[in-house]
């Protein structure tokens, strides 16, 4: 899920909003209301106090301070929340396991999560039943608990997808583990029939710098140092799956990769937004094209000519992104309102969503998609009191 990307900590001057919307029945908006919402909701939550980054999940969100402390809320059923229960919690509330930890990195998949120390630590709970929890069983935990394949080797990042995990540790390595059906964990074909419950490396990328990693549904993803792309599991637009990590030819330099379960959003460091699959299940059944390549089509995202972009989100089926002017635009699937349109109408093409009437200077904002739910936080200057 989207869980890079995190929002510089707000000086005393300044302070932050907190805004969402789109499905909200398990809690995972933080409005205490189990309910759907249409329009951008804006949370008055003193515990989201200067947070570091977001990540949200199938139904449930990990928050970040930027003293390294962690908070989530939502779904709790598999123990993703790391609350030492399965209970749902409508509301942030603090993992007090991380009391004694600093915590700079997190990432929140279906059911299950994964939180990265200041110490180069992993840690995961939640749903374990096909090994996404890296522990060397299938056992689902409702505590955070140190993955002891990397206790001697600095974790840099964690990506959390449906049912399985990628790790970035020193050494520019990655690793894998959970199911691995689709090829989703980058191993060779005969390792990715069965689950995976213990770290494996990703093949054919031991002589590549990667800086960052992506997983949701059954892909992952990868950007390279020199902003090549790389990516493995389901494939795009009826094309194959790919057993071991594919780097995408373009003349393109990426500096971001988002997933969702059916299309992938990339970001040029000249601030352009491409794509390839689709967010609309109805769009990607009438345009399956190029079944028989193992290339998928890489679009540009119409609406965004002459606009920079500095940063993109993606959930299931949905898509975010940020403009240089801080503008959020929407589009893909709304069915739950996670467009935040004011209603659940999908659209194709990008879409400006209004967080009210703001007379302060917006400056920096940060979007983060879940599977049907949109969160923006927005670093405000305050007004003078003179």
């Amino acid at each position: 899920m989207a869980e890079h990307g995190g929002i510089t900590p707000a000086p005393a001057d300044e302070e932050e909003q907190v805004w969402s919307w789109g499905a909200g029945t398990d809690g995972q908006l933080g409005t205490a209301k189990l309910k759907d919402e249409h329009i951008p909701q804006l949370l008055s939550l003193t515990s989201l106090a200067s947070i570091s980054m977001l990540a949200c999940g199938g139904a449930h969100v990990i928050a970040l301070t930027s003293g390294g402390k962690v908070l989530t809320w939502g779904r709790g059923n598999s123990g993703q929340l790391g609350h030492g229960d399965m209970l749902d919690s409508s509301l942030p509330k603090p993992v007090s396991f991380f009391d004694d930890y600093f915590v700079t990195q997190a990432s929140a998949g279906w059911s299950h999560s994964g939180f990265v120390s200041d110490s180069g630590c992993l840690f995961t709970c939640g749903n374990g039943s096909f090994g996404q929890l890296g522990h060397g069983d299938n056992m689902s935990l409702c505590s955070p608990a140190k993955v002891s394949y990397f206790a001697d080797k600095s974790v840099k990042m964690v990506a959390c997808g449906m049912r399985h995990s990628l790790v970035l540790f020193a050494g520019n390595q990655v690793c894998g583990f959970g199911s691995g059906k689709r090829g989703q964990l980058g191993f060779s074909s005969d390792k990715t029939k069965s689950l995976v419950n213990l770290p494996c490396l990703v093949s054919g990328l031991e002589d590549v710098e990667i800086v960052r990693i992506a997983a949701n549904g059954d892909h992952s993803a990868a950007i390279s140092a020199n902003g090549h792309m790389f990516s493995w599991g389901r494939g795009f637009c009826g094309s194959p799956d790919v057993q071991t990590p594919h780097c995408f030819h373009s003349s393109l330099s990426f500096r971001d990769v988002a997933l969702g379960w059916n299309h992938a959003l990339l970001l040029t460091a000249d601030g352009e937004v491409s794509k390839l699959g689709n967010t609309l299940n109805k769009q990607f059944k009438k345009q399956q094209v190029q079944v028989d390549s193992s290339e998928p089509l890489l679009e540009k995202v119409a609406g965004f000519d002459g606009v920079k972009v500095v940063q993109i989100a993606a959930g299931a089926e949905h898509s975010a992104a940020i403009t240089e002017s801080g503008e959020v635009q929407t589009w893909g699937w709304g069915e739950h309102g996670q467009l935040g349109l004011g209603n659940t109408n999908d659209h194709n093409n990008p879409q400006l969503v209004s967080l009210g009437s703001i007379d302060q200077r917006t400056q920096e904002t940060k979007v983060y998609c879940g599977s049907g739910f949109t969160y923006v936080v927005s670093r405000i200057q305050k007004l003078s009191s003179s």
